[in-house]
């Protein structure tokens, strides 16, 4: 039997902010590299492309938030929330390219320094990181909430820590004119990036591979299952993830008294809900002799 489906669609002001928040980033990251280039400085190059990597978790969030509310068609009868995991799996491909370019420019700056403008250098970065504040204010009311929307937060929480590295190396090249500072320091901001990619990618592939949801314990869910009043045993137990945003279950559960069945579904439906988050359940009653029978007893 299965639960009728039970959306949990974004308020359209949280959905806003998303794509005010991308907008902020995607502008600014745009004039960062510009200026970057111009100042010949690869910590804010580095800074851009990490904030590029903000913009692209920010529509990513937004794009689930917009799937996650349309209708299963017959076509496609779970919806179309799966596309999100798609769009995240291009990003953090694309973020790769992104790293690797930044990686072979940093090793050409080291052999052959150029003379970086230190002042245009700390003063860009002090500008993203007054934005970067102003994106986690647009983002704080909802970062609790929502999956992608906490991933946003983490992500602009690492490029606020690369503005800062950006305007010390800015600071470090005006009072100290050692312009090796920028290229070096501009490693630590490529980290940050592929530590975000790398764990991006590694989310993203579990939930395709249908896993279980990361922070829940498929043992821990049947033995509270197995617990409630009425149920005997639970067995071919599987959970996933059909968005970030919702989680399906499936399983056979044994039941001392069939007629009971009604109160039991609801009863478990609820604590799926409440406790894991679970909004989308199938589940299929059983008797002791049928399973006895089934296993060939």
């Amino acid at each position: 039997m299965t639960q009728p489906d039970h959306q949990h669609p974004l308020l359209q002001n949280d959905q806003r902010g998303l794509y005010f928040s991308a907008a902020i980033t995607l502008t600014y990251a745009a004039i960062e590299a510009s200026v970057g280039w111009w100042a010949n400085s690869l910590a804010l190059l580095s800074d851009a492309g990490h904030m590029l990597t903000d913009t692209s978790t920010l529509l990513i969030a937004a794009l689930g938030a917009w799937l996650t509310q349309r209708q299963p068609t017959p076509r496609h009868s779970y919806g179309l929330g799966r596309a999100e995991f798609i769009a995240a799996l291009i990003n953090g491909l694309l973020m790769l390219v992104v790293v690797s370019v930044i990686v072979i420019n940093i090793v050409e700056r080291v052999q052959q320094p150029l003379p970086v403008k230190g002042e245009v250098v700390s003063t860009v970065a002090f500008i993203g990181l007054v934005l970067n504040v102003l994106v986690l204010y647009l983002l704080g009311g909802h970062g609790e909430t929502d999956l992608n929307q906490r991933a946003a937060v983490l992500h602009v929480l690492s490029d606020l820590l690369a503005s800062i590295i950006a305007m010390l190396s800015g600071l470090v090249i005006v009072f100290t004119d050692w312009t090796l500072i920028d290229p070096l320091l501009s490693l630590l901001i490529v980290a940050f990036i592929l530590y975000s990619t790398l764990r991006l990618l590694r989310e993203v592939l579990h939930g395709l591979m249908e896993g279980v949801p990361l922070g829940l314990s498929l043992t821990a869910i049947g033995t509270e299952m197995a617990a409630r009043p009425g149920v005997l045993s639970v067995h071919d137990l599987h959970v996933w993830s059909l968005s970030s945003q919702r989680l399906a279950l499936s399983a056979h559960v044994v039941l001392q008294d069939l007629n009971q069945w009604d109160s039991i579904l609801n009863d478990l439906r609820h604590m799926l809900l409440e406790h894991y988050g679970i909004d989308h359940v199938t589940l299929q009653p059983e008797t002791p002799t049928r399973v006895m029978r089934s296993e060939g007893c």
